[in-house]
């Protein structure tokens, strides 16, 4: 038994006289997941008084965009097609499967459970056609009536705090392997149409669930609760994976997509983190100094504002800075210590070996004719410049005659005078006042 696709199984007409009905499936509402197959007969067909769970020889087969067809003896998964097309059933031959879109996972899994039930070599007589949805099955409403843990962390400042999140928003499924679903959820339903609504309040409980896990691995990357709506896709890669063995094991689905319309926390909660991430940026000086300074303005303009306490404010601002309180201008003192001790920790620039040179491209110190740490080649020595204007590499001018001028350096900073060790070869800037070494440093 099998289906010949009949694009390619025909042969001069032959195979469309043999075809005694045709199983369709008209489009599927959102609200459908599964619809059993149709049979039409027309007219000229010599099977009109067919069961309706047996399938005739040379039968027809019809599937859509978006839909995938499963055919079952006596309940037993035998064919299944996923490619859009029109196809005919012979029980001649060996089954075949077209898994389209779904690949060698969905041929992996038929393997699994296994082909059709036979008896004495003839096929059994309860054979029914199963059209499945596979389209984005979108609109899903969640919400959060619980809060949901979740740990704020950021390393840089040393938060780590518990807090709680309440979210809602929408996500969307699609039926990833329908031999799964038909095995494991569906079945031989009973009517025409499997619905959405059978499966929703399970599906939208275990998504709930799934979420906080699936939090905690944004906590592990240091997401802030306001910032999980610009990491859906993380999210979303987390939950699949959460998720896989309840919707993808279980029941052959896969989450699509989620969004989030609001994400909120406890307002103590986001005071809280507010005041220490403030707290964090003072530990700088300079930026305690800068708030201190701002604070101390904003007291004056309040106490001159206060005709009646103006003195008793001033005074108490004074008493504050005699009793050990901070001093603008000592915080702002502490950090250019600070900044200057950063400064001293750094690595002081190698000073060029004797008879080196700088390379142009990493600046390393290098001797020999290539750059050990990035392999660039020495640059070539540019000569001299004569007293006329004329560049020269030998001993004479080409231009005048005149002799090269002996210990004269061929460069030397036009800014504060400093003239290199190696004066074919000068750093790239003076160390003296900082200026680039150009052809404008030339002597």
């Amino acid at each position: 038994m099998g289906l010949i696709k009949a694009a390619l199984g025909s042969a001069g007409g032959v195979l469309a006289d043999q075809w005694k009905e045709f199983f369709t499936c008209d489009a599927m509402p959102k609200t459908v997941l599964a619809r059993k197959g149709q049979k039409k007969t027309s007219a000229r067909s010599s099977n009109t008084k067919g069961s309706d769970n047996v399938i005739s020889d040379g039968s027809g087969l019809i599937v859509a965009d978006g839909q995938c067809a499963i055919i079952t003896d006596q309940g037993v998964v035998a064919e299944i097609c996923a490619v859009p097309g029109q196809y005919t059933y012979n029980s001649a031959t060996e089954p075949s499967i077209f898994t389209g879109k779904f690949g060698e996972s969905l041929k992996r899994t038929f393997m699994e459970l296994g082909k059709r039930f036979t008896y004495g070599g003839e096929p059994p007589k309860d054979q029914r056609v199963y059209y499945f949805n596979t389209l984005e099955l979108m609109e899903n409403p969640f919400g959060t009536a619980q809060p949901i843990p979740f740990r704020v962390v950021d390393s840089k400042i040393g938060l780590d705090i518990d807090t709680s999140v309440r979210c809602n928003g929408y996500y969307s499924y699609i039926i990833d392997n329908p031999i799964i679903f038909y095995t494991k959820v569906c079945g031989n339903f009973a009517g025409g149409d499997y619905e959405r609504a059978e499966l929703d309040r399970m599906l939208k409980t275990e998504f709930i669930g799934s979420l906080r896990p699936g939090f905690g691995k944004l906590s592990d990357l240091e997401i802030r609760p306001n910032q999980i709506p610009n990491h859906e896709e993380d999210l979303l890669k987390a939950l699949n994976e959460i998720l896989d063995e309840k919707w993808g094991q279980l029941r052959g689905l896969k989450l699509v997509s989620l969004a989030f319309q609001n994400v909120d926390i406890p307002e103590e909660d986001q005071k809280m983190i507010k005041e220490i991430q403030r707290n964090a940026a003072l530990r700088d000086p300079n930026m305690a100094a800068a708030h201190l300074v701002g604070a101390q303005a904003q007291a004056m303009q309040d106490a001159a504002n206060n005709q009646n306490g103006a003195v008793g404010a001033f005074m108490g601002m004074g008493m504050a800075q005699g009793a050990g309180g901070a001093n603008a201008a000592s915080l702002f003192q502490m950090g250019q210590q600070q900044q200057a001790q950063q400064q001293a920790a750094q690595p002081a620039p190698a000073a060029p070996a004797q008879g080196g040179w700088t390379c142009p491209s990493c600046g390393k110190q290098a001797t020999g004719k290539f750059c050990t740490e990035c392999g660039t080649k020495k640059p070539e020595d540019n000569g001299w410049t004569c007293s006329c204007g004329a560049v020269n590499k030998g001993k004479f001018c080409s231009n005048c005659g005149a002799k090269k001028p002996e210990g004269a350096p061929l460069y030397k900073c036009d800014k504060c005078g400093w003239e290199p060790e190696d004066p074919h070869h000068p750093p790239k800037f003076c160390p003296e006042c900082g200026d680039v070494f150009d052809d404008n440093d030339k002597v």
